[in-house]
């Protein structure tokens, strides 16, 4: 066992003078090739993650330009962050590991970043690795990634044309779980804002709300509480809002609340963006948001929205709601009647207050 082991161990350092900057290009490929097919097995991946300085090596391999094998590199990377046993490794051997994959990530000309932010989205399943990121990400430095950026890169299909970036969509949502996500609430509106600004597209509804984004779920999270659902309900909802914590809190910011919600509104413009919304049982998590919400012009926005989702569906040639043209006068007396709801809204939640005291 031990002879076994040291041979593997000596088989390792062989590698790692060929991974290195300045290898010959085909004795590089080919050792990055031999590293990608180790880490296609458990006991690969084990011995590996046994080796610092050749782990240091891969994480600069795929982010080094061409002619570097860094696409081998890159995915031997997400097979080596597919396993979470391993995340402690990868970080201990090159703490910057992270921010590197995140540069590339944001760099609209990197021909692999659909395989970098693949490696971003395993890492943050751990809460450490996700911890450094969001630390990379809310540093406020101009010159540094950011969340922002981030979100954008996801709302665009045309960021990177050689990279789809749908892993994105897992790496955000791994992302919004953490409780630091975010604490800026400047950041957190330009974040929201870019949603609402892309969700104005309609014709991107349905790449949004798919699986190969998934946004619903990011917007959902905030506007959640620790309401406890029963099973038929729970199973309604997309797993990352499945069995919050009993101290789960709601995003504090009232006009982020709003944000979201109206982000969901547009997203409900067309008949198949309402079922999907529906599908993912959104209602469930805006009932309770308009149960407990204080702010009278955030609670009609969450009421609206659940009309919108338990109502009749609009007659033929009216589905798409952001293309139906209001008449001015009926217009006018729409935003009378949003002015008496917020005024009589406002007055029963002052009502309440005054019954409480």
């Amino acid at each position: 066992m031990l002879g076994q082991e040291a041979g593997a161990d000596t088989e390792a350092a062989e590698l790692l003078p060929f991974l290195a900057p300045g290898a010959r290009a085909d004795l590089q490929a080919a050792a990055a090739q031999h590293v990608l097919a180790l880490t296609g097995s458990g006991p690969g991946r084990t011995l590996l993650a046994g080796q610092a300085a050749l782990l240091r090596a891969l994480g600069e391999l795929a982010v080094a330009p061409a002619p570097a094998p860094s696409r081998d590199a890159s995915r031997a990377l997400v097979n080596l962050a597919a396993d979470p046993g391993l995340h402690r490794q990868l970080l201990a051997a090159d703490p910057e590991l992270p921010a590197r994959l995140l540069s590339c990530v944001l760099d609209p000309q990197w021909p692999w970043a659909e395989e970098v932010a693949a490696v971003l989205a395993n890492l943050t399943r751990e809460l450490a690795p996700c911890a450094a990121l969001m630390e990379k990400l809310m540093a406020a430095e101009p010159a540094r990634p950011s969340l922002e950026q981030l979100v954008n890169a996801l709302c665009m299909p045309s960021y990177n044309a050689a990279a789809p970036l749908h892993y994105l969509g897992p790496l955000l949502s791994n992302l919004s779980q953490q409780a630091e996500v975010p604490e800026s609430l400047v950041r957190t509106g330009g974040v929201m804002g870019t949603l609402q600004n892309r969700s104005f597209k309609h014709r991107h509804h349905t790449w949004l709300l798919g699986p190969q984004v998934d946004i619903l779920p990011f917007l959902l999270l905030p506007l959640a509480g620790p309401e406890e659902f029963s099973e038929e309900e729970m199973d309604r909802l997309p797993v990352d809002l499945q069995y919050l914590p009993p101290d789960k809190q709601r995003e504090p910011d009232a006009d982020i609340r709003k944000m979201l919600i109206e982000a969901i509104m547009l997203l409900t413009a067309t008949a198949p963006g309402r079922q999907q919304i529906r599908d993912q049982g959104a209602y469930l998590i805006l009932r309770e948001l308009y149960n407990w919400e204080p702010e009278a012009d955030v609670r009609i926005a969450c009421e609206k929205l659940i009309q919108v989702l338990i109502g009749d569906e609009p007659e033929a040639g009216m589905e798409n709601l952001l293309e139906v043209q209001v008449p001015e006068d009926v217009e006018r007396q729409l935003q009378q009647l949003d002015q008496q709801e917020q005024l009589e809204l406002a007055q029963e939640l002052r009502g309440k207050d005054t019954q409480g005291t």
